[in-house]
């Protein structure tokens, strides 16, 4: 794996006719906002996203932290590979849903985070389905705290799960999923198989996806500031816009 770096990274080449193209959502697609449902999506961008699995001959997948059904929602138009929950459930190419069962040990815990949230201003919980995520967005010196409370709902679980840290949010989830493993899914599809892995995204859970496209000589794109494995990096989500409607505009 390549080491972290602060330094300017190149600007990202074009897609091509024959890559894979992963992105994240949040940060990366949309702005991020003060709370997970606040966000806004621009209304063209579902046909954006539409237009480009077209030209790559479906080699297109949304891949977020958000659960599928809330993702799907958000993106109402595009109708192509996607993965919720950092890729614990996704929508196939061919949009076959693959959800597994939620795990028993999230029940255990529930105690523990509910009555966290309710003595924590600023702290507020959700419900993923599949896992549960701590959001501190609006009270940034939460992050020590929060961390701690899903470090002892880990040990509650006996270990069953893992805990995930991204931007203002501390996520419980089964282990054994990332995004890396999301890409390497999508792998599987005849869509995706065989094509140069772009990924693009903006936080600390798309190192994993970062680390499978440069391993398989693809590109990795962080989006903003701060350390990352990807060689490339885009400053904004209206960068990622204009890269995206870049390619369509040459193809």
């Amino acid at each position: 794996m390549i080491a972290p770096s602060t330094t300017a990274a190149l600007h990202p080449p074009l897609l091509a006719r024959g890559d894979a193209l992963f992105t994240d959502f949040d940060g990366t697609l949309v702005e991020i906002a003060g709370a997970p449902d606040r966000i806004a999506v621009a209304s063209d961008l579902p046909a954006l996203l539409q237009r480009i699995a077209a030209r790559l001959d479906g080699a297109l997948a949304v891949i977020s932290g958000r659960p599928l059904a809330d993702l799907t929602g958000r993106l109402a138009g595009y109708t192509g590979a996607a993965a919720g929950n950092h890729g614990l459930e996704r929508r196939s190419a061919g949009g076959v849903i693959h959800r597994p069962r939620t795990d028993p040990a999230l029940e255990r815990i529930w105690p523990v985070i509910h009555q966290f949230a309710a003595l924590t201003p600023g702290a507020t919980i959700e419900d993923k389905g599949l896992a549960i995520a701590i959001h501190y967005r609006d009270r940034p010196e939460l992050a020590d705290t929060c961390r701690r409370v899903a470090e002892r709902a880990v040990l509650l679980s006996e270990n069953q799960l893992m805990m995930l840290t991204g931007k203002m949010v501390v996520e419980l989830r089964p282990r054994g999923t990332d995004k890396g493993h999301a890409v390497e899914t999508f792998f599987a599809e005849p869509e995706f198989r065989g094509k140069r892995p772009i990924f693009v995204g903006d936080d600390w859970t798309d190192e994993a996806g970062f680390a499978v496209a440069n391993r398989l000589d693809g590109i990795a794109i962080h989006v903003g500031g701060g350390e990352s494995i990807a060689r490339y990096r885009l400053d904004s989500v209206a960068s990622v816009i204009r890269w995206l409607d870049a390619f369509l505009a040459a193809t």
